[in-house]
């Protein structure tokens, strides 16, 4: 399994771009406004029900593992975004 770290949120967004329905970038679709809040550039075009859509791409390789496979993906979006936040937050408070 090719899981979404934070390094490759850039992959997601670039793959948001240019329009490719990957793991990487309806999970940057999912967590769009919270992305936003950090800066990053985001496709103006964001799929609707990404949710729904990464659980189907990930059932399409392994229905039985589908739903745990979502959950940690989840997961590793969130904990990038809330170490971003934080980072963001320190930096801000050092200017």
């Amino acid at each position: 399994m090719a899981a979404v770290l934070p390094g490759e949120i850039e992959a997601g967004i670039r793959d948001l771009h240019a329009g490719h329905t990957t793991v990487a970038a309806l999970l940057v679709a999912i967590e769009a406004p919270g992305l936003k809040r950090l800066a990053l550039i985001l496709a103006e075009h964001v799929p609707q029900h990404p949710e729904h859509s990464l659980y189907n791409l990930l059932a399409q390789n392994d229905e039985d593992a589908a739903h745990s496979r979502y959950n940690y993906l989840i997961r590793r979006l969130v904990s990038y975004e809330r170490a971003a936040e934080c980072e963001k937050s320190n930096s801000e408070s050092l200017n």
